[in-house]
């Protein structure tokens, strides 16, 4: 299993139980594909480096996650077609 972090930029217009919503739902895909989540950090509402959608603050959140090898693609498939993901990234954490 290898060590990643997500982080995941939702959309600042979201009231705050369909941003808890959002990042639970990211959470069961991390699980769906043999993921194990660990530390979930929400950072609150920042400024985006440029604009995005006409927005130019989000929500962000980083999710520190270990999985297999292949889960980082299936995760990044299901997250890019979520609505209230403004933006996504996962990266291998170094042991």
């Amino acid at each position: 299993m290898n060590k990643y972090e997500m982080t995941v930029v939702v959309n600042v217009k979201l009231e705050e139980e369909e941003r808890t919503a959002t990042v639970e739902k990211v959470k069961n895909y991390i699980t769906r594909f043999g993921g194990v989540v660990g530390e979930v950090e929400e950072t609150g509402k920042r400024k985006l480096a440029y604009e995005i959608q006409k927005t130019k603050e989000a929500y962000y959140y980083f999710i520190q996650f270990e999985a297999g090898a292949d889960a980082p693609a299936e995760i990044e498939q299901k997250v890019r077609i979520m609505d209230n993901v403004i933006r996504y990234l996962i990266v291998a954490k170094e042991a």
